[in-house]
């Protein structure tokens, strides 16, 4: 059984965040290798907000209730969106399961 502070490691939620991404973007179009915590997801993988949409009801179906991603999305701007790293989002997974 995974303890809740492996399940929070910001290289597994990293890990969900791009298996989720692939799924997302679709098979074959993204590079794992090439997510790290400083890609941006609307400037380096070209995501649109629906694409960000469909990533959230992904990382809902790991995460469930633990994790509010429509009340974080609701708390950012809209150039804070448009900036928004991998790693933002890790952290907030992280912080959020703690």
């Amino acid at each position: 059984m995974t303890n809740c502070v492996e399940e929070a490691g910001e290289a597994t939620v990293l890990a969900r965040i791009t298996e989720a991404l692939g799924t997302v973007l679709g098979d074959g179009v993204l590079d794992p290798g090439a997510v790290t915590m400083e890609t941006r997801f609307v400037e380096d993988l070209d995501l649109e907000s629906i694409d960000l949409v469909v990533l959230t009801g992904e990382l809902r179906a790991a995460y469930g209730d633990r994790v509010d991603f429509p009340g974080y999305f609701a708390s950012l701007d809209l150039s804070e969106i448009i900036g928004l790293t991998v790693g933002h989002l890790v952290r907030h997974v992280v912080k959020s399961l703690r």
